[in-house]
């Protein structure tokens, strides 16, 4: 169903760059912003891990420095089929996680530290699971391409704005110019929602537990409100939870995650709790 409403979305913004690409550029415009759109993207989907590791100040750990969360891992890619993804950790009391890479043979999963101290062994299990999900949908590669058209139509927006749109009635040509980058986003937003839907339910298949998964992103959610990290907004989307400050609850609609505390993220909390893993 989820790939079904990402492939059906995806086609929506394919029309609507068509649509406002003819209205606002003409078909040169449309090729230029496109292949500028293609230019940007491309370099960030193929240094992505390099560049987002980098900006957090992540560090690669070996199976001697992290036994347990390097065997966490193994066992979860064994059940997922994926090749075994390099694995860092972050320096940061927030827990949080995210996955990058290109593909599953170039992919990495990243932890923050205070995940480890924070989740018990369930947890930080569903949250493995649902990063490694991501990995073998290769979901970067979606995230990418839908970027890509958003920000094609952004940038035909902008240039009809300096340069003037080939619409003569400049009513319609302002509101395109407008409304076009909004629902790009929110076509965008969208997509990357069904993908975390995606995400959650093969992670708890992988995992085994969907409860697990369910109390992490609560248990994060609630010291994201408390101990935001220092994030980049660009890239706050990679992140499972929200690294930001909590936003308030009418900007929900665009959150590229979705909340903790909706229905299907709502079981309850079972008792007792296995000791948290540590490097």
């Amino acid at each position: 169903m989820n790939t079904f409403r990402t492939t059906a979305l995806m086609a929506v913004m394919i029309v609507l760059f068509a649509l406002i690409g003819q209205a606002l550029g003409g078909t040169g415009g449309m090729l230029l912003a496109f292949l500028i759109a293609v230019g940007m993207n491309g370099v960030s989907y193929w240094y992505s891990s390099s560049i987002v590791l980098r900006m957090y100040g992540a560090e690669e750990v070996s199976r001697a420095e992290a036994p347990e969360l390097h065997d966490l891992v193994d066992r979860l890619r064994r059940r997922a089929d994926l090749p075994m993804p390099k694995v860092c950790i972050i320096p940061q009391d927030q827990p949080n996680a995210f996955a990058t890479g290109r593909n599953p043979d170039n992919a990495v999963v990243a932890v923050t530290k205070g995940i480890m101290d924070v989740l018990d062994r369930d947890e930080l299990e569903g949250v493995i699971a649902h990063e490694l999900a991501h990995i073998k949908n290769r979901d970067m590669l979606t995230s990418t391409v839908a970027a890509t058209l958003a920000g094609a139509i952004t940038m035909l927006s902008r240039f009809a704005l300096f340069f003037g749109g080939r619409d003569n009635n400049f009513l319609v040509s302002l509101l395109m110019m407008i409304l076009a980058p909004m629902a790009a986003m929110l076509i965008q937003s969208a997509i990357s929602r069904s993908r975390e839907y995606a995400a959650d339910r093969e992670g708890a298949e992988i995992a085994k537990n969907p409860l697990g998964l369910a109390s992490a992103r609560r248990s994060m959610e609630r010291a994201a409100a408390h101990r935001p990290m220092p994030a980049n907004q660009t890239t706050s989307h990679m992140f499972i939870v929200n690294p930001l400050q909590r936003r308030p609850e009418w900007h929900q609609a665009a959150l590229l995650h979705p909340p903790a505390h909706g229905g299907a993220h709502r079981p309850p909390r079972r008792n007792g709790r296995s000791r948290p893993v540590n490097p």
